[in-house]
């Protein structure tokens, strides 16, 4: 028996904003609402949903799971993030492989790459 990556799930205390948010820079929609507790968002071309979930207390801190994403043009991609309200937290270049670090306007922690990686 193997698992299979159903979806991958953010806590917020405003789910409904982040879950809006996210759709627009994966290019998805809103999938599903529950009495905004819960949004389940579509990635195109994907075999797995965005989840966000209304928690009382999100962890403090860096979250311990992040996505990483790839895009053909990086610096174009981390423009168009900022420009949609992505704060860039680092850049990192090893080897001539290059990411950018960015927060969503929840705070949480993702990565972008040049390319395929």
């Amino acid at each position: 028996m193997t698992l299979t990556l159903g979806m991958i799930t953010v806590d917020s205390a405003d789910p409904g904003p982040l879950a809006t948010w996210w759709a627009e820079q994966v290019g998805g929609r809103i999938e599903q609402e529950n009495e905004g507790w819960f949004f389940l968002v579509g990635v195109p071309g994907a075999p797995y949903k965005l989840a966000f979930q209304k928690v009382e207390d999100p962890t403090p801190g860096k979250n311990r799971v992040h996505l990483d994403l790839s895009a053909p043009d990086l610096d174009a991609e981390v423009a168009r993030l900022t420009a949609a309200g992505a704060t860039e937290y680092e850049r990192h270049d090893m080897d001539g492989f290059r990411w950018v670090t960015l927060t969503d306007p929840d705070g949480n922690r993702f990565c972008v790459a040049g390319g395929e990686h």
